[in-house]
């Protein structure tokens, strides 16, 4: 087998049912699996599982066991020569997968393949691409100068060798994830990914990022900002410092001291709610309005009104693709006057984010 595809999940039903939606239709002509790893969600996932996609792997743990320990479970299972390590609140294009497997089987020392990700308004995001989060690069981070924090010097199109990826999306060997021992389970939630990607960028492996291909990324759905998110997070950066740069030892105490004070005086991120005065339907119903409203060649679609930004374009999966899905979520002339939902294949809902730091919304269609 080539690939196994490994997502873990914790309460993101919809979220999730979009996703592997997005996953079967990129791995159509490879030969892969799909394994969802639930954390003990209370909110009808694994059902959903079950009923629409018998095919999926599913693992029901009884606790939830964390990000590290679950996804761990999960690869150790995996029959794929690769793996990718997945969050269940995101969408790939239909040649994702394909793009990047033949990518990686072009290099001969490969460690973990990263790609770009975007949030929920279309906004490329940092993380995607980052340097080695030295104590000094991460003191500098903490009062507030990010610059050398992320991989900045790549263009977020280009091809580059980067040491640290984001474990919302990482490609990788299995054998090679299983030479480190997999995630560090001494991280409950944050920071696993760092610790990953330094520890097979110390044995000499080249980490890449790849922006040719885009990865929708909700993310306030799998890192939610709850009451235990600040204490996690922080707690998941002094663990790495301790774990890998002891030797230093003055920066260090440096660091540590910003991450305490950071967590003391952390402010809660703001809900990020706004009204919506009128919605575009992208569907194969509903063919004209909203290219003469952009005066943008885009799908055929229907609007009611004028478009800005308290218009929500609504992408329709039974009508479009994921990849022309993502390609309206690049568009930088759509995304800046409007925000998307996205209507999954056969269901009942529509959903989408319009912040990457809270919870996106899902709207149930209720059944005359």
């Amino acid at each position: 087998m080539k690939l196994s595809i490994v997502i873990v999940n914790y309460n993101v039903r919809y979220f999730l049912e979009l996703c592997l939606n997005s996953v079967k239709a990129a791995t159509k002509t490879i030969n892969s699996e799909i394994i969802v790893v639930d954390n003990a969600s209370v909110d009808g996932s694994c059902d959903m599982v079950k009923s629409l996609f018998p095919e999926v792997v599913l693992v029901e743990n009884v606790e939830n066991e964390g990000f590290s320990k679950a996804n761990n479970k999960g690869v150790k299972i995996a029959k794929g020569k690769f793996i990718c390590i997945l969050n269940p609140d995101t969408v790939v294009a239909e040649d994702t997968f394909t793009i990047l497997l033949d990518f990686a089987q072009l290099q001969n020392n490969l460690g973990i393949l990263g790609c770009r990700l975007i949030d929920g308004r279309g906004h490329f995001l940092p993380e995607s691409k980052r340097n080695v989060p030295s104590p000094k690069v991460a003191f500098k981070k903490l009062i507030g100068n990010s610059k050398y924090y992320y991989a900045n010097q790549i263009e977020q199109f280009n091809v580059a060798k980067t040491p640290i990826l984001v474990g919302a999306f990482m490609i990788m060997k299995k054998e090679i994830f299983d030479s480190v021992g997999g995630f560090d389970e001494d991280y409950f939630m944050y920071g696993e990914d760092i610790d990953l990607s330094y520890k097979i960028h110390q044995l000499g492996y080249d980490n890449f990022y790849n922006g040719t291909t885009t990865v929708i990324h909700f993310k306030g759905e799998s890192t939610l900002r709850d009451k235990n998110y600040a204490k996690r997070f922080y707690g998941a950066m002094e663990l790495f410092y301790k774990k890998h740069f002891k030797s230093r030892a003055l920066i260090n105490i440096l660091v540590l001291c910003g991450v305490r004070l950071v967590y003391l005086f952390r402010q809660k991120p703001k809900e990020f709610k706004m009204s919506v005065n009128n919605y575009v339907l992208i569907s194969e119903q509903f063919p004209l309005g909203l290219k003469e409203a952009l005066n943008h060649p885009v799908y055929m679609c229907k609007t009611m009104g004028a478009v800005d930004i308290n218009t929500e374009i609504i992408l329709d999966s039974n009508f479009l693709d994921f990849k022309s899905i993502i390609d309206y979520y690049n568009d930088k002339e759509i995304n800046k006057m409007a925000r998307f939902k996205i209507l999954p294949k056969n269901s009942n809902f529509i959903l989408g984010s319009n912040s990457s730091k809270t919870r996106g919304d899902v709207i149930i269609f209720k059944s005359n």
